[in-house]
């Protein structure tokens, strides 16, 4: 029986079809390589009870792979031609599971509401330009993800897992610690796309947990590290003097979270500034 997963010459038979130029500002790059897509599936820990969302899928090698685990998948396209393809190959090559995938045409950072059953995972292959904004703002929008599993370029993987200190902290690393834990679980070499990127990607694991009890909002506290990491390597007592009103201000409100002024915003964990939004709504209300 034939492998129901993408090859290599299959993608580029597809993309003729299509009149499909993949372009380096759209990040399209598809995988080829059946062994690495259910490598990511298995990576992903996909239950034959989860409704996967899917972010971009492409021509269909993920979904594919994903449909062949899960319970259902909720692939979300922008592109038209994409997304309209995507139902048709499937019933070609999956026919047994064509009626578990859903297919919407949208751009995901506009996507807010999806019909029941809720995702339970979000697995995706993300471009470099849009893959930390559209996985906050997943994250943001349905709690009933459990976690998933993201290949992004290996830059970004390293921005997505940095701990406070590392050279590769920064606002990703603390607003995914907001909603999960994320760890790197494997690198994917330029070989197993078309076209070939000039860059490793790396797989990140992403497992929910309950944001940190406090009375700050998220958005206060995002607001707090937008702010810190606004100036990079600016002590915070200057970083956060525009949010405060003025450098005094700013030092009185770190003092009061037990948060060192002179320290910067790349030594701070998650719950420091918690602390320090927490000082902010009290005096705000």
């Amino acid at each position: 029986m034939p492998d129901a997963l993408l090859d290599p010459r299959t993608i580029r038979r597809l993309a003729a079809e299509l009149d499909l130029r993949p372009t380096k500002q759209r990040g399209q790059n598809f995988v080829h390589d059946a062994n690495t897509v259910r490598r990511i599936v298995a990576a992903a820990g996909v239950r034959p009870d989860d409704v996967v969302l899917e972010i971009g899928p492409g021509l269909g090698s993920l979904t594919l792979g994903l449909l062949e685990a899960a319970e259902e998948v909720v692939a979300v396209e922008i592109e038209h031609s994409l997304a309209g393809l995507l139902p048709r190959t499937v019933a070609e090559r999956l026919p047994g599971r064509a009626d578990r995938l859903r297919v919407l045409e949208a751009d995901a950072l506009t996507v807010d509401a999806l019909a029941d059953p809720q995702p339970t995972l979000v697995v995706a292959n993300l471009p470099y330009n849009v893959s930390v904004p559209v996985l906050l703002h997943v994250l943001a929008r349905f709690p009933t993800i459990r976690g998933g599993l993201v290949m992004v370029q290996a830059e970004v993987a390293d921005r997505l897992v940095a701990g406070p200190g590392s050279k590769t902290y920064g606002v990703p690393s603390v607003k995914f610690a907001w909603y999960c834990a994320a760890r790197r679980v494997g690198s994917v070499p330029p070989s197993v796309f078309w076209p070939v990127p000039n860059v490793d990607s790396g797989l990140v694991e992403l497992v929910r947990r309950d944001p940190p009890a406090t009375s700050a909002t998220r958005e206060q506290v995002f607001a707090v590290v937008d702010a810190a990491f606004g100036q990079r390597r600016k002590m915070l007592r200057s970083a956060l003097s525009g949010l405060f009103g003025s450098s005094a201000a700013a030092t009185e409100v770190l003092a009061e979270a037990d948060v060192d002024p002179q320290a910067r915003g790349e030594v701070l964990g998650i719950a420091d500034f918690v602390r320090v939004a927490e000082v902010m709504g009290r005096r705000v209300g």
